[in-house]
């Protein structure tokens, strides 16, 4: 699906895309929006077609991320049993205000990619999508981590972070390192070592920690936790479902 603003840029003036529309070659999805005739008006879109459109033809840097990314490429454990799914977005620059108002099978959120890692960071990858094989921009594990652990614990708990990470036992030494020296934050790098050093995982005693800015002082994540000695930062107690 395509907007006026790429219609204009390729040629496709207004009274030729109400020609469009009006002979069938072109239909509306929502106001400024157009798609060419797929015959399921009536049922919501696949969320990933829209974001493949923002990647592949409206040139967006957008890509999927944090827990949807982990989801997509089976690390997670928890099941949806109803509602609308969350698919985490993480953009650089705003995207269109018509993204919120398509008919989709999933909710958007939205967040600021340049929080976390600049443009040109590592720890994105591609997978293959529908029919035609179409290629969506997502979070690589080790990156999508990140993404889930800034989310804590306002959006994300602690326990589902534990069990992510609990899971991924074979990541790539270098692609961690490689993330962690790129990411900007003090509290996601120290949050993921001391999940990471919890777990004792085989590609954590491979890592440079000399090489990763972890700040200075003390981070309080947790309201009343007990201070970590070594990240200094303040964890749960236990790590039950709640926190």
């Amino acid at each position: 699906m395509v907007d006026t603003a790429w219609l204009e840029k390729h040629g496709y003036r207004r009274q030729w895309r109400e020609k469009y529309v009006a002979q069938g070659w072109l239909e509306g999805v929502v106001r400024g929006v157009y798609q060419r005739p797929t015959g399921n008006v009536d049922q919501a879109i696949a969320w990933q077609r829209v974001i493949i459109s923002l990647q592949r033809l409206l040139d967006k840097s957008v890509h999927v991320g944090g827990r949807s990314a982990l989801e997509l490429q089976g690390l997670t454990h928890y099941l949806r049993f109803s509602g609308k799914p969350e698919i985490h977005l993480y953009a650089y620059g705003s995207l269109p205000g018509w993204v919120q108002r398509i008919p989709t099978d999933a909710q958007f959120v939205e967040h600021k990619a340049d929080k976390l890692f600049d443009a040109d960071a590592p720890g994105r990858t591609r997978m293959a999508w529908g029919h035609w094989g179409w290629e969506l921009d997502v979070s690589a594990p080790e990156r999508a981590f990140c993404e889930l652990l800034d989310l804590l614990p306002s959006q994300e708990t602690f326990h589902q972070a534990d069990v992510l990470m609990e899971s991924v036992r074979i990541l790539s030494p270098k692609r961690v390192q490689a993330v962690l020296e790129a990411c900007r934050s003090v509290k996601v790098k120290r949050l993921f070592l001391w999940f990471a050093e919890r777990h004792a995982h085989p590609w954590f005693g491979r890592l440079d920690l000399k090489r990763i800015d972890l700040g200075r002082g003390k981070r309080q994540i947790v309201v009343g936790g007990r201070l970590d000695s070594k990240y200094q930062i303040t964890v749960p107690e236990t790590l039950d479902a709640g926190v």
